[in-house]
Formats: structure tokens, sequence, C-alpha cells
């Protein structure tokens, strides 16, 4: 499945950065995009998107399902 989420508090390439290294180093993500810009990210997973919105907090991130 592909979900969308906001992440509001993502404001610069460190973030970015801190977002793609949470999501690559994890084994329940296939496929991911992180959009800066409109502060959204893409995954691609086979697990619930509460799974990706606890990753994105470990992280240091506020998210939630796009709507």
């Amino acid at each position: 499945m592909k979900y969308i989420f906001d992440v509001p508090d993502m404001s610069c390439n460190h973030c970015k950065t801190v977002i793609e290294k949470q999501l690559k180093s994890s084994n329940i993500v296939s496929d991911y995009k992180v959009d800066l810009n409109n502060k959204k990210v893409e995954v691609e997973t086979e697990e619930s998107p509460k799974k990706i919105i606890e990753l994105l907090n470990e992280a240091g991130y506020t998210a939630k399902l796009s709507s």
C-alpha cells in the first residue's frame, strides 16, 4: 500500500535527511519519497499507517495521514 503523510515540522534539508535515514533503515518500508516543499512523505509499505507514524515520531517528527 502507498500512504502519504503530512509532516508539518519538516522544515529543512537536515529534517529531510533524518526522515530519509529513518525510513531507509526500517525493514517495513519498501519505497519512500520525501517532499520537503510540501512537507509530505510518501511511503510504500505492507504495514499499517500507524507503524509509519511511529517511525516518524521516533525520528522526532509529528506526522499524520494526509487526507
